[in-house]
């Protein structure tokens, strides 16, 4: 098979990130939390995959009829931000008109952030919470705070996509990424479990789900507080 063509089928991988996106909105609307988690777990695994291979392909040379950070922003936006929002609304924590105040602020800040030009630092990090709601959803469907703890959260991090505060890209962001990306691929192990038990509050998935997540909210911050050795 020819590059052009391996780098066509990086394309095409990438896309079945959108099937994925409608399997866990077809899911949320139906109130299967567990299994819309599920469904976006796989499409967070799949965009995960895909940009090693489009570098390693080099798709922008070997098919650059089909734009493939326009397509990875595409579905990045509705399985990191709109369907977890959709979830949130819907699940039950945000009573009343919490609810509403929560996907306003998530689904406008995401979108303003989303088409950022500055959104990628030097080293291939965030400039600002890279607006990965997903990983908060299920976080808090995991430990379901009180609604007033929720609501400070969502509004804190919706502040944090635009403050000059650094998140890591646990593949591309070499500094620790030695644990980094472990601890991305633990956070996908836990998740999954997580909904798999359906949030079980007994399950020890929710603690490493929570360190995993604590690592990869605050590893770049370290970064910036801890400079970096010649």
């Amino acid at each position: 098979m020819s590059r052009q063509a391996k780098a066509l089928f990086v394309h095409l991988f990438t896309a079945t990130g959108a099937v994925f996106a409608m399997l866990a909105m077809l899911a949320a609307a139906e109130a299967k939390w567990s299994l819309m988690l599920l469904w976006l777990i796989v499409a967070f695994a799949v965009d995960g995959i895909d940009g090693p291979l489009a570098r390693h392909y080099d798709v922008k040379q070997n098919a650059p009829r089909f734009d493939g950070v326009l397509l990875d922003l595409i579905i990045d936006y509705l399985t990191y931000v709109f369907i977890p929002a959709f979830a949130l609304f819907k699940s039950g924590l945000l009573p009343g008109w919490t609810g509403w105040v929560a996907i306003i602020i998530i689904t406008f800040a995401s979108a303003v952030y989303f088409c950022d030009g500055n959104m990628k630092t030097k080293d291939n990090s965030f400039s600002g919470f890279p607006g990965c709601w997903n990983m908060v959803v299920i976080v808090l469907f995991a430990l379901s705070p009180n609604f007033w703890v929720i609501l400070a959260l969502v509004s804190f991090i919706s502040l944090a996509m635009f403050l000059p505060l650094k998140f890591i890209h646990p593949v591309r962001t070499a500094r620790w990424r030695w644990i980094s990306l472990p601890m991305a691929l633990a956070w996908v192990f836990f998740a999954g479990w997580a909904a798999w038990v359906d949030f079980h509050p007994q399950s020890w998935a929710h603690w490493g789900l929570l360190i995993s997540t604590i690592y990869l909210l605050f590893a770049g911050i370290v970064q910036q507080i801890i400079p970096a050795e010649d």
